[in-house]
């Protein structure tokens, strides 16, 4: 059974202009993944549970990071907590390109 993946890589080999498109779609998506599933991990609790409720610190909303990656430029949706203690690790702070993003997750 093949996934979404697969196919639209499959499809991207025969156009080599969509490969890099391809690779930096899934690229963005695996680090909004991460920094979401790093602020869970910082908190003790996933999203809308109800073990987080008045716990004093909760996910107020996110902010928005540009990083030029080789395959070209992607958005980090970077999570904030209320009590602003949250420090995210995917993302280089203060870069606007990184290389070592690319073969972090690759």
């Amino acid at each position: 059974m093949k996934n979404d993946f697969s196919t639209d890589i499959a499809q991207a080999l025969f156009n080599p202009d969509k490969i890099n498109d391809l690779l930096r779609k899934e690229l963005q998506q695996a680090v909004n993944n991460l920094l979401e599933a790093e602020l869970t991990a910082f908190l003790g609790y996933d999203p809308y549970a109800r073990n987080g409720w008045n716990t004093g610190n909760s996910r107020n909303g996110a902010y928005f990071r540009k990083v030029d990656t080789q395959f070209g430029p992607i958005e980090g949706q970077v999570p904030r907590d209320r009590n602003g203690q949250f420090h995210q690790q995917t993302m280089p702070d203060y870069k606007e390109h990184s290389d070592i993003l690319d073969s972090m997750i690759i």
